[in-house]
Parts: C-alpha cells; structure tokens; sequence
C-alpha cells in the first residue's frame, strides 16, 4: 500500500473517531460471513459504525488526535474492528448478546471520556447510564421531597376538612 493511501486511510479513521463520543475494540476474525453480515445489520440498527482497521494505521489516528490513547495501545494486536457509537452502552450490550459465541471479543473501549480495557469491563460498560439518564434520575431524586410535602399537605387539608364538616352536621 502507497504511503499516499495510508495517509488517506489514517486521516479518514481519525475524522471518524471525532464524529463518535464512543468506541469500542472488538476481533470479530473468527466470524463467517454469514454471522458477520448479521453483526452489520444489527450495528445498522442501533446506529453504530462497524470498521475493520489495521492495528498500524489505527494506532496512527489515535496519535494523531488531541488526548493521550495510550491506554489502547496493549489491545491492538490481532484483528482489529471499531465500532463507533454516540451511546454509550449501545455496543456493549450488542458485545454481551453474543458474549456466549465469545465473538465479537471484547478488546477495549473509549467511552464517556474513560478506558476500559480487557473482558472484565465488559459487564459494568453494559450497565453505564447515559449522560440524560443520570440527569433524568437527579431530576427525580430532587423532585421527590417536595411532591411528598405537597401530597401530606392535600392530604391533610381533605382530612381537616372532613373533620370540620363532620364537627358541622353535630
């Protein structure tokens, strides 16, 4: 491959990379074309971006972005697949649905600003909360000391109410 092309093709991979929020490194080699065009259609779906890489070039695009990748580096051997997502968990629970094929296999992950690296991470990138969600569940926490203070205090006021009245007919 001319020097020219692979230029083009880390350019292209770091391009893509600052689209995503998120990524994930997977090996998807033992995969037959049959299940691989399965995992494409699947990824389609939920909007991930399914790219197969070489470690080399992936490497290089990493380089050559803002941040330190570094942490990345230990997985890139083998086949190498990203796929991109901007949620979070989208790719890991895809990851964990095939988990009993153990294909595709989970490398590492960049996600909400964090590293995961190796099989263990696997299952707390499943249950990661997106950025709304866990504005969505403040929300709800702070709400529900004043909707109890409203409920006791219209509870209260019909069972005051109920007392004068049954004082009044006496």
């Amino acid at each position: 491959m001319k020097k020219e092309d692979k230029n083009k093709i880390i350019e292209q991979i770091s391009t893509t990379l600052k689209e995503y929020d998120h990524f994930y490194l997977t090996d998807i080699a033992t995969l037959n074309a049959a299940k691989t065009s399965q995992l494409r259609r699947e990824c389609s779906k939920q909007d991930i971006k399914l790219v197969v890489v070489k470690n080399t070039l992936l490497k290089k695009a990493l380089e050559s972005l803002d941040g330190n990748y570094e942490e990345l580096y230990s997985v890139l051997k083998g086949n190498t697949a990203i796929m991109f997502s901007n949620v979070a968990s989208a790719p890991a629970k895809l990851i964990d649905k095939y988990s009993k094929d153990k294909v595709p296999a989970f490398k590492g992950a960049y996600v909400q600003e964090s590293f995961y690296v190796g099989e263990g991470q696997l299952k707390s990138l499943v249950n990661i909360k997106t950025k709304a969600e866990l504005i969505g569940e403040i929300i709800t926490l702070l709400q529900s000391p004043a909707k109890n203070v409203v409920s006791a205090l219209q509870s209260g006021g019909t069972l005051l109410h109920g007392v004068l009245k049954t004082l009044s007919e006496k």
